[in-house]
């Protein structure tokens, strides 16, 4: 089994901060080699060898129309995908992404402490998190909620912080299949101190192992 990922955190619009961090910490993950790029030619070439692709704060249009098609014949085969945070304000221009991902963003208040609610505990992305988590990140709103199309796993308390604009259906992290492929999405991840947080980089780690196919390996370790 595949254990190397594709880490791509290349940006044509807003840039986080926390870029570095979040490689450094996906490189800590026990269990997979890291292929860091932000070169598009990157996903030009075959994925086969990668147990995932893993969109880290992208933004903006990231992929050559070689690269699309690559990505998407890349998870109609049974790879795996993964976005963090800013991954869903990317390849807006792709019809096929929005759907690969579930949702776009639309917007998100001020950076501030809330509470994430576990609406799923049994995924390795959310298992070891208590059932109200809190937590300080932008609490992204999407254009659409992606709930009926995936399998939510985290959603917002839009009461436990200010300008939330989704209301009571506002989910934040989710999975769901796609062709052959898998794919997790969180919209958690915005500054550095979440990728030095235990409970965020446990989040992190069960959700790229699912995605990879090695959540079975992942519960026996």
């Amino acid at each position: 089994m595949a254990s190397r990922l594709l880490v791509h955190t290349r940006t044509t619009d807003y840039r986080h901060d926390s870029i570095p961090d979040a490689v450094a910490a996906v490189r800590g993950l026990a269990g997979f080699e890291v292929d860091h790029t932000e070169d598009p030619a990157a996903l030009e070439v075959p994925l086969d060898g990668y147990a995932a692709v893993v969109f880290l704060s992208t933004s903006g249009e990231v992929l050559t129309p070689p690269g699309r098609a690559r990505l998407a014949a890349y998870v109609e085969a049974g790879g795996g995908f993964v976005g963090v945070h800013a991954a869903a304000c990317t390849e807006y221009g792709w019809p096929y992404y929005g759907e690969l991902l579930g949702a776009r963003f639309a917007r998100h208040p001020a950076y501030q402490p809330g509470r994430a609610l576990v609406e799923d505990r049994d995924h390795p992305a959310t298992r070891h998190l208590p059932a109200v988590w809190d937590f300080t990140d932008e609490w992204y709103d999407f254009l659409t909620s992606p709930r009926g199309s995936v399998r939510v796993l985290l959603s917002a308390d839009e009461s436990s912080y200010e300008g939330g604009g989704m209301g009571a259906d506002h989910p934040l992290a989710w999975c769901h299949e796609r062709g052959a492929g898998r794919v997790f999405y969180t919209a958690l991840g915005h500054a550095r101190e979440a990728y030095r947080d235990p409970g965020f980089l446990a989040h992190l780690r069960g959700g790229i192992a699912w995605a990879a196919g090695r959540w079975a390996r992942e519960d026996s370790a």
